[in-house]
């Protein structure tokens, strides 16, 4: 008479091997549990999100002027939670309108370079010989100058204003990462997945979009991301210098320059605008390196 075979195996070599994660699930669970990061995002998606609503959270008309109350501490009269400024306007209402200002003036040139630079240099790095030399050579022209020194010189060459503000910090921010994708371009070209790809006959179309762009994607988005940090405080810095936003729309480096002189009188309320620079670009800063982090498969 045989005995009833067992349904559970007792071979530890027939026990279901753990489900094997692919590229992103293994970028995913690797941020799932870099809880410094997820903090910092947190604090950056609040950041967002209140100046994307600033009209429906703010609680004050950002331009009602008022000299009875000129720097007001905080709390005033219960309503007027971070004081008021020079003029009398509500503090809190103009930093959540200056971040929809400064957060455009930071995110929308690093996206333009990024699209204009990583389109050029996965051109130089895939084609290489005198197409590389050509616009390598171009981009070390920008190089020569200090980034700083280039986005006030053609800011203020353009005239000033938001718009030539953006523009010229996606000229300054262009060269840089046309760099980093010329080099992942040219160190992605020489691997035997993309020889093997061209000796099959696929398009040259499709080696490109297929097998370089793929790879070279994450070290771009990567740089990109670190770079959306400085380009806050370069615009916060081109409206404290009279290149960037104008009065009296309300801007975190203009506010910051408008309020120096009653540092004296007021300094909590003078440092509101400061303080939402620094808090914005740390949170930047370190989601940045938690995603570089995680997207590191060498580690």
């Amino acid at each position: 008479m045989s005995s009833a075979v067992s349904a559970t195996p007792t071979d530890p070599t027939e026990m279901a091997l753990p489900r094997q994660r692919g590229y992103w699930g293994t970028v995913g669970y690797r941020l799932r549990y870099d809880y410094i990061t997820l903090f910092f995002l947190a604090v950056l998606v609040l950041i967002i999100l209140s100046a994307v609503f600033a009209p429906w959270l703010a609680p004050f008309d950002p331009y009602r002027e008022s000299i009875i109350r000129r720097l007001k501490p905080l709390g005033y009269m219960d309503q007027y939670w971070l004081g008021t400024d020079e003029l009398g306007r509500d503090m809190l209402s103009r930093l959540l309108y200056g971040g929809r200002i400064t957060l455009t003036m930071g995110i929308v040139p690093v996206i333009i370079a990024t699209l204009v630079g990583g389109m050029l240099g996965i051109v130089a790095g895939f084609a290489g010989g005198v197409v590389n030399m050509v616009i390598m050579r171009v981009m070390d022209v920008f190089y020569a100058f200090p980034s700083v020194l280039l986005a006030v010189a053609i800011s203020g060459a353009m005239g000033g204003g938001a718009v030539n503000g953006m523009i010229a910090l996606s000229l300054v921010f262009i060269p840089p990462l046309c760099r980093v994708a010329e080099t992942a371009t040219t160190q992605v070209r020489n691997l035997d997945f993309v020889d093997a790809a061209r000796a099959t006959g696929a398009p040259l179309r499709k080696v490109l979009w297929h097998h370089v762009i793929g790879n070279v994607l994450g070290p771009i988005l990567i740089y990109a991301s670190s770079l959306v940090s400085v380009a806050i405080i370069l615009a916060s810095g081109l409206s404290f210098l009279g290149l960037g936003v104008k009065p009296p729309d309300p801007d975190w480096g203009l506010m910051l320059n408008a309020l120096r002189q009653s540092i004296y009188v007021s300094p909590l309320v003078c440092a509101m605008p400061g303080i939402a620079i620094l808090i914005t670009s740390i949170s930047m800063n370190l989601v940045s390196d938690g995603l570089r982090a995680a997207m590191d498969v060498r580690a």
